[in-house]
């Protein structure tokens, strides 16, 4: 077996993705044969990993892709075996080692993690053949001592692996020094003591005045201090993964061009437009309910979806189909991507009730297409090449639902030499599939070019790389990593 070592966090969203790829990278630049693991995950921002011996892939959270790039290997179903992507607010789709099992709500799930550990063992040997290290990513947190007794994804999983543990306390939204003493506090002793130290993360300012800090922590825990991290700004470089980030992406610098991208409750894989983020001339503003689509954006995308028949119905109730109609005679542009290519047409269609038994709905009406939702999944890495400009692209492929109709008759893409998308007949609106197309420099070039913006020459692959280096490099800086890899059994 790999030795391993897990980082878990005092909560959601303290940065215990960015850190596992920062570590990963700083194992990887060493020379290790390093892997990322988790053992659950929930998200609606999925990737594609390739199954050995099976045509398509299966489904990993993007995290663990990342975490998968930092360690200069190809992701596999194995580094993130239960994936659960939300449906409602009591529901999600559980995937299993890549593979749809089904649906569940929140306390049949309860009942069903104590059947899935076996799926997660399964994996995890799997992932230790052949490693010499591998970093381990816990979700949410193990204080929440409530869901301990089937617990999977935190102190279930390291006392069953027998991993030791790194704590991650967010300093910036306060409360860090509570949050690791309060967590230590109410760990049974049994989970206590698979705990070696912790990590302060986020933090801003002279790290000297945080001293007194870290002896209180100390005094309460009797818990190592591994190290300060600050808050590293290359993170914004890489894709985000939970979708609590939105809420920081809803405003920007005005540029030449602003993408305006409504949030749907149920968003999904919403960082395929990060390579249009990261363009200096491009503004791209995530839009909340009960805000208005902006005026002067000259282009909308609509992003995939999780539940396009609900965020449909939600994207009416909000008003943004007047807004966006509105935008076109403006002369706006719009672009669907896979939920949202489904939402341009004239009607969707559930007959089966695969995304729960709303039946069907109205579409946006700017493409002439239909979609009937199907019970088979399409899930694969795809090459494909852009109809429009001749260009070649790379992406993926994640979604329920055929769609058929006459403006069909202008794709957007040669997907493996089948035609995909749509385009209206002025060329303004177009609607695919293909998930991560933007990620194509070439294209993404020449598709701000027709929108009146010169491209950068940005290549975006390259950026994710050097960001993933320059953390490396600051947490090599500020995190006894020594110590942190030395821990590992």
């Amino acid at each position: 077996m790999a030795r391993a070592v897990m980082l878990q966090g005092t909560g959601s969203d303290v940065g215990k993705t960015v850190l596992v790829a920062g570590l990963c990278r700083v194992a990887h630049r060493r020379g290790m044969k390093v892997r990322p693991f988790k053992p659950q995950n929930m998200s609606n921002n999925a990737a594609v990993a390739d199954i050995p011996g099976e045509v398509g892939g299966g489904e990993i959270g993007r995290g663990q892709w990342l975490q998968a790039l930092a360690c200069g290997v190809a992701p596999s179903v194995h580094m993130n075996p239960v994936l659960l992507k939300p449906q409602t607010d009591i529901g999600s789709q559980v995937v299993v080692q890549g593979k749809v099992q089904g649906e569940a709500r929140a306390r049949d799930y309860q009942t069903l993690k104590g059947r899935l550990m076996g799926a997660v063992m399964d994996s995890w040997a799997k992932i230790c053949e052949g490693a010499d290290l591998v970093i381990v990513e816990g979700a949410g947190s193990p204080a929440e001592i409530n869901l301990r007794p089937r617990d999977i994804a935190n102190m279930g999983f390291a006392t069953r692996a027998n991993v030791p543990v790194v704590m991650v306390g967010d300093i910036d939204r306060g409360g860090v020094i509570a949050s690791l003493a309060g967590t230590h506090l109410i760990l049974p002793e049994e989970d206590r003591r698979m705990v070696e130290g912790y990590i302060i993360n986020k933090f801003r300012g002279d790290v000297s005045l945080f001293k007194e800090g870290i002896e209180a922590i100390g005094k309460f825990t009797g818990w190592r201090c591994f190290g300060v991290a600050p808050w590293l700004k290359a993170a914004s470089r890489l894709p985000s993964e939970d979708s609590v980030v939105l809420e920081r992406l809803a405003g920007g610098e005005a540029r030449s061009l602003k993408v305006a991208v409504p949030m749907l409750s149920r968003i999904a894989n919403f960082d395929d437009l990060d390579p249009l983020r990261a363009e200096p001339q491009v503004e791209v503003v995530f839009i909340p309910p009960g805000q208005k689509l902006p005026e002067d954006a000259g282009l909308v995308v609509i992003p995939g979806s999780k539940s396009t028949i609900g965020d449909l119905i939600r994207f009416r109730e909000n008003g943004w189909h007047r807004d966006l109609e509105a935008h076109r005679r403006r002369g706006g542009h719009v672009v669907g991507i896979c939920g949202g290519y489904q939402m341009l047409g004239r009607k969707v269609r559930d007959p089966d009730g695969v995304e729960g038994g709303l039946g069907e709905a109205e579409g946006l009406g700017l493409l002439d297409i239909e979609t009937v939702m199907e019970a088979e999944k399409t899930v694969r890495n795809v090459r494909a090449r852009s109809v429009h400009f001749d260009l070649s692209l790379e992406g993926y492929e994640i979604h329920l639902g055929r769609t058929i109709g006459p403006d069909c008759v202008r794709p957007v893409a040669m997907v493996e030499g089948v035609a995909d998308g749509a385009t209206s007949a002025d060329g303004k609106v177009f609607g695919t599939y293909l998930h991560g197309f933007f990620g194509a420099d070439g294209f993404r070039a020449r598709f701000l070019e027709s929108l009146g913006v010169k491209g950068s020459g940005l290549d975006y692959r390259a950026q994710v790389e050097r960001a993933l280096d320059d953390i490396a490099e600051e947490l090599e800086a500020c995190l006894d990593c020594d110590a942190i890899f030395a821990l590992a059994r």
